[in-house]
């Protein structure tokens, strides 16, 4: 038997110190709420879902309320989620104001069809049952400050916040992953980063679960995920694949960032090549805790 895990991220980069208590908070409550699902005999696939959920709800994050917008100003949201025993997965970008991506994704996973991306992902959507909101909604005044400085004043797009994902695991050791975020704050309409592409942002098997946050560009062209799972499959130590793998996407791809990791038996793995990254877990004996 493994013990059940929930482990969650809010996103690599540089948060500002008075935001760091509440970025660990929001993780910590997010992890609780993944947790209530697994302790109520619920799957890894609805923990993932409830944890991610609780992130793309808290403006302190790049995900639902309070997501990065566009160059234009507009919303766009990219979203994942896998799971490990039957390797089912769905990705949505691009998609359109809609809250709780995640939950779209979820509803998604049985779908013939793995990614669907700008309007034709919005219109599948609605016709399951979710309903698009007005973009105010979702956008927040810090964020539209930080566009501003962005856009505007040619700042840094880092927006600190960040992505968010999460990975879970039940008794049985089953694992899942899921990611969603906003993107990179002033970016081209109809860019998709790797939270959506499963093998690259989000990915899980028999073997580990991964949900990845940073320059998504780098972590496509490394295929970060799925060549983790791959290292910790032919027998790489989980935290030291999980460092040596981000170090490689910084070194040899040009880009920073970080990643949760478990496996059927681990603990909880969490490392990043950014200032930080916050992140928390739950465990039925320690109950939600947030860094």
């Amino acid at each position: 038997m493994s013990t059940p895990l929930v482990l969650v991220h809010g996103g690599a980069g540089d948060v500002p110190e008075a935001s760091r208590a509440a970025h660990a908070e929001g993780c910590r409550l997010a992890a609780l709420a993944g947790g209530k699902i697994l302790s109520t005999g619920g799957s890894v696939i609805d923990a993932v879902t409830a944890a991610v959920a609780v992130l793309e709800d808290n403006p302190a994050y790049n995900a639902g309320v309070g997501c990065a917008l566009t160059r234009s100003g507009r919303v766009s949201l990219d979203t994942a989620i896998m799971c490990g025993k039957t390797r089912d997965a769905a990705g949505l970008a691009a998609l359109d104001a809609f809250p709780n991506p995640v939950k779209i994704a979820r509803k998604m996973l049985h779908a013939p069809e793995v990614l669907l991306v700008g309007q034709p992902a919005s219109e599948w959507a609605e016709r399951n049952g979710f309903n698009r909101v007005p973009e105010d909604e979702l956008t927040t005044e810090a964020a539209r400050l930080q566009w501003h400085r962005v856009v505007d004043q040619g700042e840094s797009p880092n927006f600190a916040g960040g992505t968010v994902g999460a990975v879970a695991r039940d008794a049985d050791g089953n694992l899942a992953a899921a990611t969603s975020t906003g993107g990179t704050m002033g970016k081209q309409s109809g860019r998709v980063g790797d939270s959506p592409l499963i093998g690259a942002g989000t990915y899980a098997d028999e073997v580990c679960a991964v949900s990845a946050t940073g320059v998504g560009e780098a972590f496509m062209r490394s295929v970060f995920a799925a060549r983790l799972s791959d290292a910790v499959r032919f027998g790489k130590e989980p935290g030291e694949a999980l460092q040596v793998m981000l170090e490689r996407v910084r070194d040899f791809f040009d880009g920073v960032g970080g990643a949760i990791l478990i496996t059927p038996d681990s603990d909880p793995h969490a490392f990043w090549t950014t200032v930080g990254m916050s992140h928390g877990w739950w465990t039925p004996d320690e109950n939600g805790k947030g860094i």
